[in-house]
């Protein structure tokens, strides 16, 4: 069973169209990074699933059972676009957004005050949001996007504004989310990220899906055949004994060693490749070139723009 389920869901406004013929499938207790560049669509899918706004067609189940009105109450949801009063007090604030959520203000209290000494809040309770840097705003939100604890939970941008120590802080939190049993979308341009903690993705251009699916294989996918090999020795002989079958990329030179970046082409394998480093190098190390999901996300974009060929 999957928790989330799009099917064939479009968005059309007067001169644009955010999202056409959409479907992809959540599955439980599982990290989904929803990917695409600025203006793909992805902020309008989630408004659609946060019921924000309707599709204008298409169905999106929750738990197998069509998403209603009533779902909203377990799916917490930061939005890209922060927004806290900022003549309120903080502590007061989260009251009332947890309240907003169905918790009773007894229960807010008790859950707040444990998430605020976590993330060392505390002092902050009494002052007002307008005195918090932007970082420690973002922590009282996802506070109040995670305190009653969704069984779905929607984050858009978490870790903007963040510093690399608060970025691997909410980073750690997801985790530990996940491995209660929440089930995360996380819509981000951080790729590095995304690689780390996401088990599946989708990636939606101009409207459309143009690439999903788990990220080990993803990365397997558009992998190019390439390999690393640092060595020491005879660098020309070494050339010339690849001749039309392998394309050597790149050399650098560090210390005494060489490290060379060699393409693999004719459907060569990397121990034809070694057979013919070993009669002429000293061979320390050898890495196959896996793409980061940067590029990745990059490559897939670009072919996706690609001009299509005109045939006469």
């Amino acid at each position: 069973m999957d928790k989330l389920r799009i099917e064939h869901v479009s968005k059309h406004y007067r001169n644009h169209t955010a999202l056409e013929d959409v479907s992809f499938n959540v599955k439980p207790q599982s990290i989904f990074g929803l990917l695409g560049p600025n203006g793909a669509g992805k902020t309008s899918l989630i408004r659609i699933i946060n019921q924000i706004t309707a599709a204008d067609s298409g169905q999106i189940f929750l738990d197998d059972r069509l998403l209603s009105e009533k779902d909203i109450a377990n799916i917490g949801y930061l939005p890209e676009e922060r927004g806290l009063y900022k003549k309120m007090k903080i502590g007061e604030q989260a009251i009332y957004l947890a309240q907003l959520k169905g918790l009773s203000r007894n229960d807010a209290i008790s859950k707040l005050k444990y998430w605020f000494e976590k993330y060392d809040l505390s002092n902050w309770w009494d002052k007002k949001v307008e005195e918090l840097s932007k970082g420690m705003a973002q922590k009282v939100q996802f506070i109040t996007t995670v305190l009653h604890e969704p069984d779905l939970l929607i984050l858009d941008e978490p870790f903007s504004g963040f510093d690399p120590i608060n970025t691997n802080l909410i980073k750690n939190e997801i985790l530990d989310l996940r491995k209660k049993g929440t089930t995360i979308i996380l819509s981000t341009h951080n790729m590095n990220s995304v690689e780390e903690i996401c088990d599946d993705i989708v990636l939606i251009d101009n409207a459309n899906i143009i690439l999903e699916g788990k990220v080990s294989e993803l990365k397997q996918r558009f992998k190019p055949n390439q390999f690393e090999l640092t060595f020491k020795g005879n660098m020309i002989g070494f050339t010339n004994a690849m001749w039309t079958n392998y394309d050597l990329v790149e050399t650098k030179k560090e210390g005494d060693l060489i490290k060379a970046n060699i393409k693999l082409l004719n459907g060569k394998s990397l121990n034809d490749l070694l057979k013919i480093a070993i009669d002429h190098l000293e061979i320390h190390e050898v890495h196959e070139q896996i793409p980061s999901m940067n590029e990745i996300f990059i490559t897939a974009v670009e072919q996706k723009n690609e001009p299509s060929e005109i045939i006469a």
